[in-house]
């Protein structure tokens, strides 16, 4: 029997996010309005081809898996990149005080699709702060730096949409805003868990420091139609 985390968006729209799933047994994508991410029910052909149904026409879908991935189609790649997932080993000590942070909300809803537009943390969209509890710092008026969560399998909460303005970088803000969003996840009994760039040391660096340790490398493929001009894809 596999992981929840091996197949996260599948576990996370079959449980806990099934309100937000679009689609039925043998696929499932979220809401648009609230993430790109999708997955088939297996890696057979069935679900591949109503994987491939659940691609908006100009628009695109991502994959999330540790194992194989069976593509529809009518499907094109447009991106695939090599990840790590990382889960919460032993939270370190903290080098600094926590930063004064704030709960985020709906109207702070613009300044964060702003910011994840800027620091591009991960695919981001006009509802993606609704998907879990996000906090974040203001500075002199300005979001400097959020944190939140995003997909919930059962038992998990993944934390997402960590990043930081490049006017404050280098203040510790990202590492803080980690340790306060992962601090009501394991009051719920849960593991914190995350995604991160293979080739991206710094961000790597970060979430080794705050105590995450990778559990599995696993693959991020980005697909659109295959009847659709590439240029017509863009990330939210």
């Amino acid at each position: 029997m596999s992981h929840p985390l091996d197949r996260p968006i599948w576990s996370s729209l079959t449980t806990r996010q099934a309100h937000l799933a679009v689609g039925d047994g043998r696929a499932l994508r979220f809401d648009a309005d609230f993430a790109l991410f999708a997955a088939g029910a297996d890696a057979g052909p069935e679900a591949a081809e109503a994987l491939g149904a659940l691609i908006p026409a100009g628009g695109a879908v991502g994959l999330i898996e540790a194992g194989p991935v069976a593509l529809p189609s009518a499907a094109r790649v447009i991106t695939r990149a090599a990840c790590v997932q990382m889960t919460l080993q032993t939270l370190a000590p903290s080098r600094a005080a926590d930063p004064d942070w704030i709960d985020l909300t709906d109207a702070d809803a613009p300044e964060m699709l702003a910011l994840a537009t800027l620091t591009e943390p991960g695919p981001f969209f006009r509802q993606t702060h609704r998907l879990g509890d996000f906090v974040g710092v203001r500075i002199d008026g300005r979001l400097a730096a959020m944190a939140g969560e995003r997909m919930r399998p059962e038992g998990f909460t993944e934390v997402s949409g960590v990043c930081a303005h490049t006017d404050f970088r280098g203040r510790g803000l990202a590492s803080g805003l980690m340790r306060i969003v992962t601090a009501p996840i394991r009051e719920r009994g849960e593991t914190p868990f995350l995604h991160a760039y293979a080739d991206k040391p710094e961000a790597l660096a970060l979430h080794t420091a705050v105590g995450f340790g990778v559990r599995s490398p696993i693959t991020f493929t980005v697909l659109t139609r295959s009847d659709d001009d590439e240029r017509t894809y863009g990330h939210g």
